[in-house]
C-alpha cells in the first residue's frame, strides 16, 4: 500500500521544510520504500491516517504507549495537568510521585534524576560515571544503541575489540577516541579489553535487550561476567533500559538477568507518551551530581509537570493489582509470537520470531537468532520491505526498518493478534510467489 493522497500532500509539504521530510530518519521509509504514512490520531491499539485509514500499530511511538494510544487513565492525567500549566521549570509533586514508583518497583534504584528523553539520560550517567571514576574511557557494544550523543556514535572496527571511530559526520574522532566498541555475546572480548585498558575504563554500558538491530537476547551468563569484570576493575556498569525499562517488566532486564547495575537509563514508558528520560543508581553515586556534587547536569524542561503526570498514570496502571499488566503482556506477546511461527512455519520459511515480553523481532533468516549485530544477515531487509508493504495492505503496521522491533500494548486484544496473523499468513503467500 503506498501512502494516500492526503499523506502524500503532506510529505510532500513536509520535505520543503524539514530533511527528508521527517524528525528522525527512520520515519521517512527510505529502507522499506515508498512515502510514509501521516498520523492524524491514535486510539487503543490503532491509529488513522491523514486519508481516514486505520491500521493496527505495533509501533506505538516506538515503544511508549504500553497502555495503547490516549489511554483513557493517561488522558485524564495530561489533561488535569495542562489546565494548570504547561512547564513550570521549577519543583512540582508530580516528580516526586514518579520516582517514588520507580524506585518503589525497581530494588538498585536509589535516587533518581529526570530529563528530557533516553539520549540525555545515557550522556547524563556517562559523564556522571566519568566523574565519579576520574577515567575517561567507556565500553559499548556493536549494535547497541544509545542515543545521538557524539561519543556514542560509534562503529566497531575488526578483531575482538576495537576503539571508535565515528559513524555519522560531523562527529569529530577525538569524541570518539575514548569509546571502545566489543561484540557482543563474546566473554574473550570483554576479557582482552578489561586486561589492557581495565585501569582506564569509567563505565561499560549496554542495552537491557539490544532492540535498535533486531531483538538481541543475551545469554545471562555473558551479562554476568559483564558485572564482574566491571567490579575486578573498578569500571560502572550501565544498563540502558530505555527501551526494556517498564516494558519487559517492573524489574526490566536487570530483574530478567539477576544482575544489579551501578546506574541505568530510561525513557520510552515512564513517560506514558510524552518526552521523558531518567537515570539513577546507588544514592552515593547520584548525590555527586550538582548541586550536591561536582557532575553538572541541568535541564529547563527536566521534570516537567505535564510528561511526569503521564507517566505518573501510566506506572500507576501498570503496577496496580500486583502487576496483572505484564501477565496480560506476556500473554498477548507470546500469543503473537506463536502465530507468526505457525504463519512462517505453513508458509515454508526457516525463519523465527524473538520476544522478550511485549517486545517481538522477525528473524528472517535460517538457523538459531542471532546474538550479535554481526550474525545478522542484511539481506533481509529486501524480504522486510516486502513484508512490509504486504501488511499495510492489510492494515497492520509494522516499523519501516527490519532492524526495529514490534512492540504490543495491553491495548491489543485476541482478536487484533488473530487478525494479524491472518494478514501476515497472506502476505507470506504474496512473497513465495515471487
Amino acid at each position: 500500500m503506498s501512502a494516500g493522497p492526503r499523506s502524500r500532500e503532506l510529505y510532500s509539504r513536509a520535505c520543503q521544510l524539514m530533511p527528508a521530510g521527517v524528525n528522525s530518519p527512520v520515519r521517512a521509509f527510505r529502507s522499506v520504500g515508498g512515502d510514509p504514512l501521516f498520523y492524524a490520531s491514535g486510539d487503543g491499539s490503532h491509529f488513522t491516517d491523514a486519508d481516514g485509514r486505520r491500521f493496527v500499530d505495533y509501533v506505538g511511538s516506538w515503544g511508549p504507549l504500553i497502555l495503547g494510544h490516549a489511554h483513557p487513565d493517561v488522558v485524564e492525567a495530561v489533561t488535569a495537568a495542562v489546565r494548570k500549566g504547561l512547564s513550570y521549570g521549577a519543583p512540582c509533586e508530580h516528580e516526586i510521585e514518579l520516582a517514588e514508583l520507580m524506585i518503589g518497583a525497581v530494588p538498585h534504584l536509589e535516587m533518581v534524576r529526570f530529563v528530557s528523553s533516553g539520549t540525555e539520560a545515557v550522556m547524563s550517567a556517562i559523564r556522571l560515571a566519568r566523574g565519579v571514576t576520574g577515567r575517561d574511557d567507556v565500553v559499548k557494544f556493536t549494535g547497541c544503541y544509545h542515543g545521538h550523543a557524539d561519543h556514542l556514535l560509534v562503529a566497531a572496527g575488526s578483531g575482538l575489540a576495537t576503539f571508535g571511530t565515528p559513524s555519522s559526520a560531523g562527529v569529530p574522532a577525538s569524541f570518539a577516541e575514548h569509546t571502545i566498541v566489543a561484540p557482543l555475546d563474546d566473554e574473550a572480548a570483554l576479557e582482552e579489553i578489561f586486561d589492557k585498558r581495565g585501569s582506564s575504563i569509567a563505565a561499560v554500558i549496554i542495552e537491557g535487550i539490544p532492540a535498535n538491530s533486531g531483538l538481541l537476547l543475551q545469554r545471562q551468563e555473558y551479562v554476568r561476567r559483564l558485572r564482574e569484570l566491571c567490579d575486578d576493575h573498578g569500571a560502572l556498569l550501565i544498563l540502558d533500559e530505555v527501551i526494556t525499562g517498564f516494558r519487559i517488566g517492573a524489574g526490566g532486564a536487570a530483574e530478567r538477568y539477576g544482575v544489579v547495575p551501578d546506574l541505568a537509563t530510561y525513557g520510552k514508558v515512564i513517560g506514558g507518551g510524552m518526552p521523558v528520560g531518567a537515570y539513577g543508581g546507588r544514592r552515593e553515586l547520584m548525590q555527586q551530581l550538582a548541586p550536591l556534587g561536582a557532575v553538572y547536569q541541568a535541564g529547563t524542561l527536566s521534570g516537567n509537570p505535564v510528561a511526569m503526570a503521564a507517566g505518573v498514570a501510566t506506572l500507576r496502571r501498570l503496577l496496580a493489582e500486583g502487576g496483572a499488566a505484564y501477565a496480560r503482556l506476556e500473554e498477548l506477546g507470546s500469543l503473537l509470537q506463536q502465530g507468526i511461527r505457525a504463519a512462517f512455519e505453513d508458509a515454508g520459511f526457516p525463519w523465527s520470531v524473538v520476544r522478550a515480553g511485549s517486545i517481538l523481532w522477525m528473524s528472517l533468516q535460517e538457523g538459531e537468532p542471532p546474538r550479535r549485530f554481526e550474525d545478522i544477515r542484511h539481506e533481509a531487509a529486501e524480504t522486510y520491505a516486502r513484508l512490509h508493504s504486504g501488511l499495510l495492505d492489510r492494515g497492520v503496521y509494522l516499523a519501516p526498518s527490519a532492524y526495529e522491533v514490534a512492540f504490543v500494548s495491553t491495548a491489543h486484544d485476541e482478536k487484533v493478534i488473530g487478525d494479524t496473523v491472518e494478514a501476515l499468513a497472506a502476505t507470506l503467500g504474496e512473497v513465495s510467489r515471487g
